[in-house]
């Protein structure tokens, strides 16, 4: 019983997301035969969101703003060393 009890701590958000993820599908479904696309829309973007939170969830990545900043340096400076090795007259016309 403690196993069980330990596992489900452990795997609370995981389990959250799925069952979210699960939930969001369904409406989403049943949005779409009703046509209510607008909300089908909305529960798609809940279910990629959650997807997402329990991706990172199992991948052990902390979303955090030091975590943001630094990927936003990264992508800063791969952008601008592909962009001094592009010819100069790219793209031509």
């Amino acid at each position: 019983m403690a196993t069980i009890t330990t596992s489900l701590i452990v795997m609370r958000w995981e389990l959250l997301s799925a069952i979210m993820m699960f939930f969001a599908s369904t409406l989403k479904i049943k949005f779409r035969q009703s046509s209510h696309h607008v909300m089908a829309f909305m529960c798609g973007g809940i279910g990629l969101g959650m997807t997402c939170w329990f991706v990172t969830g199992l991948l052990g990545i902390t979303l955090s703003m030091e975590n943001l900043h630094q990927f936003m340096l990264i992508t800063k400076d791969t952008f601008i060393q592909v962009m001094s090795q592009t010819p100069p007259d790219w793209p031509m016309p």
